[in-house]
């Protein structure tokens, strides 16, 4: 089975038995982000996270061999070269479909707005070097029906 078709049995299964991805990533014993990325193809899991990750959804041995092979992580546009840019623009092609997923299961069809948005960069201090800290908050916009 390929990352692809690994996807897509997840997103049904997921649909099927109502769960959340908090769920799923308390069966593997992770974060809902990278458990969501991994299960969008972004990333792996060791056996023991697949296998917790396969059971949970009902799904076999063949979505947990999936799961921990290592993603191909490739992208259509091209890539920018400034190092920081580039960072993001990997962070967005990497874990961009997961905040989606994210966002979608915690707010439902919308999208979160750069309009009306804030956001912080901060130097927290750490023994092992120094982190970025990046707060982004963006007001949440629902698509209307009409």
């Amino acid at each position: 089975m390929n990352k692809a078709d690994m996807k897509q049995a997840i997103l049904e299964a997921k649909s099927e038995k109502g769960l959340t991805w908090a769920e799923i990533a308390a069966a593997a014993g992770l974060s809902a982000e990278y458990t969501c990325s991994a299960c969008l193809g972004m990333n792996h899991l060791e056996t023991p996270q697949a296998d917790a990750v396969a059971e949970a959804l009902g799904l076999g041995a063949q979505v947990s061999a999936a799961l921990q092979r290592f993603p191909h992580k490739t992208w259509e546009r091209p890539v920018p070269t400034d190092p920081v840019i580039y960072r993001w623009y990997e962070m967005l092609n990497v874990y961009g479909e997961t905040i989606k997923e994210m966002i979608h299961e915690k707010f439902g069809d919308g999208i979160m707005s750069a309009i009306d948005f804030t956001m912080n960069i901060d130097r927290k201090p750490d023994p092992n070097g120094d982190r970025v800290l990046v707060t982004i908050s963006g007001k949440f916009l629902p698509y209307k029906s009409w």
